[in-house]
């Protein structure tokens, strides 16, 4: 957590404010569902609480907080009670371990009679060596609120709702995982800061013995690696429960699924919990396929000294270079929230046949030939280079 007072107390303030942000984001993204829908299906949307309906989210949150508490009366409390607040703590904790900008450093200073510093703050809730493994582990254990979900309200309904959840998560998280395996074969660093400090600059790869550039196009992910992003996107909808793979809660034969006797606040976990799978999925994207927080043929390094030579301190220009680095990375990440959104309102759910079928049949073996391509090519690169 740090070395002393100052730099632990930051970085316990920037979890703080992770956690709140993903909290405060859903009402946003919940109120940009409404009306990105509405616009999607030519009508208003959320219009009359407040402007353009913003307040609604307040009057929705009020709501929540003060329904009449209710346990189903075949229910098992602790597993009821238990499975929302596993749904919220993974995506949160997810979160919390992928670069939203780049590091910022504060010089030596003196505060209180004492000489702090210097210092290094990672613009992310803590940084990891082994980063991928830790979001894909602490994000895996979402599906035990599903389950949990399910058993616990002692419903058929749900039951049958966290049934289908379990095999959904089984059947995509394969192929999820080997197009997380290819990203990793070609970055050969499990840390996702490195993953975006290797796709600086412009489009540069070796073929036919040779280095080739491309000046107009970026270093990114999602040129060397075009099917592992594709498969790690779909994928990321069925991990989610997004339509169109939302069956465990088929509204149509399954009412609502594992949290048909879920309501008010309880019901409102499960709603940030989903949210934040989306926000964890749309950072994934940018940080392994779209350069992370790097603005295209721009250094960051370029940056902080142009701006410690305009702003005169070193600490204030690489704390401007750290939020305007976040902004870049939070417009791609945007991006792929709205594609959720669209996406939920233009394509229908699956059959449950199809939904194993794509899973298994169709994404797994693509995932497995292209883990297979990338291993062999990064093998036949490496003799050559050593050779």
């Amino acid at each position: 957590m740090g070395q002393d007072f100052v730099e632990v107390s930051i970085n316990v303030l920037k979890l703080i404010v992770i956690f709140l942000l993903i909290v405060q984001a859903v009402p946003v993204l919940v109120w940009l569902e409404r009306r990105g829908s509405a616009l999607i299906q030519n009508r208003l949307g959320p219009n009359r609480v407040g402007w353009m309906g913003l307040m609604q989210l307040l009057a929705d949150a009020v709501k929540f907080l003060f329904k009449e508490e209710f346990v189903p009366e075949k229910g098992i409390k602790v597993l009821y009670y238990a499975a929302p607040v596993v749904a919220l703590i993974p995506a949160t904790l997810a979160f919390c371990a992928i670069p939203l900008g780049h590091p910022i450093k504060v010089e030596a200073f003196h505060m209180l009679g004492h000489s702090w510093g210097p210092y290094v703050f990672p613009f992310q809730g803590y940084d990891m060596n082994i980063g991928i493994v830790f979001v894909l582990g602490v994000s895996s254990l979402a599906a035990y609120s599903l389950l949990l979900a399910g058993w616990g309200s002692g419903n058929k309904y749900s039951l049958l709702g966290a049934l289908r959840a379990s095999s959904q998560v089984i059947s995509y998280e394969l192929a999820l995982g080997l197009a997380v395996v290819s990203m990793v074969l070609f970055y050969g660093t499990l840390n996702l800061s490195e993953m975006i400090r290797q796709q600086q600059g412009v489009l540069v790869f070796q073929a036919f013995g040779q280095m080739i550039s491309v000046p107009w196009l970026p270093n990114w992910g999602i040129f060397y690696q075009p099917i592992a992003a594709i498969l790690f996107f779909a994928a990321t909808f069925a991990e989610s429960n997004r339509l169109p793979f939302d069956l465990p809660e088929g509204e149509a034969e399954l009412v609502a699924g594992f949290h048909v006797e879920y309501g008010g606040f309880k019901m409102l976990l499960f709603f940030i919990g989903e949210y934040g799978h989306m926000m964890v999925a749309s950072a994934l994207m940018t940080v392994f396929f779209f350069g992370g927080y790097q603005i295209p043929f721009v250094n960051p390094d370029e940056v902080y000294q142009n701006l410690t030579l305009s702003l005169g301190s070193s600490t204030l220009a690489s704390v401007v270079t750290g939020f305007l680095h976040h902004l870049v990375f939070f417009l791609k990440f945007a991006i792929f929230l709205w594609i959720f959104i669209q996406v939920r309102w233009t394509l229908p759910r699956f059959r449950y046949d199809q939904l194993m079928d794509l899973g298994w049949r169709t994404m797994l073996p693509w995932a497995l030939g292209n883990t297979m391509v990338t291993a062999l090519v990064i093998f036949i690169l490496n003799r050559s280079v050593g050779g």
